[in-house]
């Protein structure tokens, strides 16, 4: 007879990969129900975003089989509920569980473009998102949203108003460009720009996400220091391409965010234009600007490699016409961008399970 003890008791030699646990030990597994020999249980994953849940979901089945019976007829429930490790007292965007920083050594390697489809494909895998631009003084997300020259409503929060972020293709988003003419050049000192920033995180009705994506702007300066002694960050996402001056610059990134002042998490790196694929050669790759030069990076620092993102027509197109590329139809694009945001996701997961909390830096000036 199928007991619902023994279905614990199986699934209880199954390891979810990443946190090397298993799955009845993390609390993942819910709901099983038994009606003769049919077996029914939930796997509650932590981000829908998984690129490991067939493996799990096979596993399971394996499990049952080969430890309870062979006649079992198994089915599998996926479901996800992401996780956090918030201890802050989350006085500041106290629904959003996890917030993560695209950021980069240097400007032009395509942080922005990063940071949308991220966001993007990570929605688009079940999870809440919102994308903040925090590029005060080269905006670019009203332009590839395609909602130039809009401009946010506001909302009574509790008896507040508040700005309430722009939605579009399954996430939300927040931008100054939303709020000055685009044609205007925001002349700021730097306690002005870290201002605008914190009215975005204090001032924006956000509401419940499970990520909340900022771009950031390029270098090591006064907005990033801001944040992180503002918000608690997750973790950074660091964004190079593969030539040595963009490799250079993000060793530099990912030193601040190593150094014990600030020791915000490294997610992970990107490379992105890695290689140009022509749309009429989908097969063939040309190195342009190197060879894999973002991998050897990760190997050497010792810090998760995310992914590869190709140097593509439709990429190009899809920013300029405010139609990012993840929501397109090139597959090549859409299969990297979507490697990419479930390593990150994954890792996010990691982080969270065998990492000390998020909180809030405090750096003392000398």
């Amino acid at each position: 007879m199928i007991t619902k003890e023994k279905v614990l008791e199986a699934l209880s030699n199954v390891e979810e990969p990443d946190l090397g646990k298993d799955l009845v030990t993390l609390n993942m597994v819910k709901d099983i129900e038994i009606e003769g020999n049919k077996v029914t249980f939930t796997v509650v994953l932590t981000t829908p975003a998984c690129p490991l849940k067939e493996l799990i979901r096979n596993a399971c089945i394996h499990a049952i089989h080969h430890l309870v019976s062979k006649e079992a007829e198994v089915e599998v429930k996926m479901t996800a509920n992401v996780s956090s490790n918030r201890k802050d007292g989350n006085t500041l965007l106290p629904n959003v569980k996890n917030i993560i920083m695209v950021a980069s050594g240097k400007g032009g390697v395509g942080k922005s473009t990063v940071a949308a489809n991220l966001a993007i494909a990570l929605a688009q895998d079940g999870a809440k998102v919102g994308l903040m631009d925090a590029d005060i003084y080269g905006p670019s997300v009203p332009i590839m949203f395609g909602v130039r020259g809009q401009r946010p409503m506001m909302v009574n929060v509790n008896g507040k108003g508040m700005i309430a972020p722009m939605e579009k293709y399954g996430i939300q988003f927040m931008s100054i460009g939303l709020l000055v003419d685009e044609k205007q050049a925001i002349v700021w000192r730097g306690p002005m720009a870290s201002s605008a920033l914190k009215q975005f995180v204090s001032d924006v009705h956000w509401g419940d996400l499970d990520y909340l994506v900022i771009d950031m702007p390029p270098g090591t300066g006064d907005v990033h220091i801001t944040l992180v002694q503002s918000v608690p960050v997750t973790g950074a996402v660091i964004v190079t391409t593969p030539q040595d001056v963009a490799l250079a610059d993000a060793k530099k990134g990912i030193s601040m965010f190593s150094s014990p002042q600030v020791n915000v998490p490294i997610i992970g790196l990107v490379e992105n234009m890695a290689y140009f694929t022509p749309a009429e050669l989908p097969e063939n790759k040309y190195y342009i600007f190197g060879k894999e030069g973002g991998m050897r990076l990760a190997e050497e620092l010792e810090i998760p490699f995310l992914g590869q993102i190709p140097l593509v027509q439709s990429i190009r197109e899809g920013g300029d016409d405010g139609v990012p590329a993840i929501t397109g139809t090139d597959p090549v694009t859409q299969k990297a961008f979507n490697e990419f945001a479930g390593n990150t996701a994954r890792n996010i997961a990691m982080r969270n399970a065998n990492i000390a909390p998020t909180k809030i830096v405090e750096i003392t000036e000398r």
